[in-house]
């Protein structure tokens, strides 16, 4: 049973409060939208869950094990992962190689075959098995998006975090990312999702976690969110929601 739990996490910048004391836990495979507008804290979050900060305070357990204080290859072999908004591929390289590249750094105990293996099976998930040749520097944005999305595959994550997975996507492209994230929690993956798409989110996640400057003020099914009167008022009433 996947656990994620996050307790009373408070980060700062010098005099700057970005986290408050932010609490929540998943249990299970589930789908959670994470939404706020600028300042609310997302990328902070984000960032101290798969290990790039430190919080000042407050702990972080998946499957037991505490993770806050590890580094972000060890959180990633723990099973947490995620994807950046700007994505961080390695250009010069194809992109079965960079599907490839997760597998060989964080030493998985795997034969340079099975994860060969492993790769092609990502591929063919994805339906791109006729770009394992390409360099990931031709690949359009969507196509980009994909490929993050294929590199968290191949270290079989519990959890991953997708920072704006629709972000510069062709819309039609779009509904065929749509479609992988819930596919990807259907096999039983949990996936916090990050994204400026109110309709995709709204539509993918059956949870929302809605931050307003380092406070978690609603932790919900949508319905409810929408109809919360300070949700309303702090973010979906505001059409910049960048963080």
């Amino acid at each position: 049973m996947i656990n994620l739990v996050v307790k009373d996490l408070k980060k700062n910048f010098g005099g700057l409060h970005v986290l408050k004391g932010v609490s929540f836990e998943i249990n299970g495979p589930e789908l959670i939208g994470l939404i706020g507008p600028n300042g609310a804290g997302k990328t902070t979050l984000t960032n101290v869950l798969d290990g790039a900060i430190k919080p000042n305070s407050g702990t972080v357990y998946l499957g037991g094990n505490r993770i806050d204080q590890l580094q972000p290859f060890e959180v990633a072999r723990h099973g947490l992962g995620r994807t950046f908004q700007v994505t961080r591929s390695f250009r010069r390289m194809t992109v079965l190689e960079n599907l490839m590249v997760p597998a060989l750094a964080l030493d998985q105990g795997l034969s340079r075959s099975e994860i060969d293996d492993k790769a092609m099976e990502v591929l063919e998930f994805l339906t791109v098995e006729h770009l394992r040749n390409e360099y990931a520097k031709s690949l359009s944005g969507g196509q980009q998006k994909l490929l993050e999305l294929g590199r968290l595959l191949m270290l079989n994550p519990d959890v991953i975090i997708l920072d704006e997975p629709f972000a510069g996507v062709h819309p039609k492209l779009m509904e065929i990312i749509y479609k992988y994230i819930e596919r990807v929690n259907n096999d039983g993956t949990a996936i916090i999702l990050i994204s400026h798409q109110m309709d995709s989110i709204f539509s993918l996640c059956k949870r929302l976690l809605v931050l307003n400057y380092g406070d978690l003020i609603a932790d919900g099914t949508p319905d409810v969110v929408k109809n919360d009167p300070t949700v309303i008022e702090a973010y979906l009433g505001s059409d910049d929601e960048e963080d």
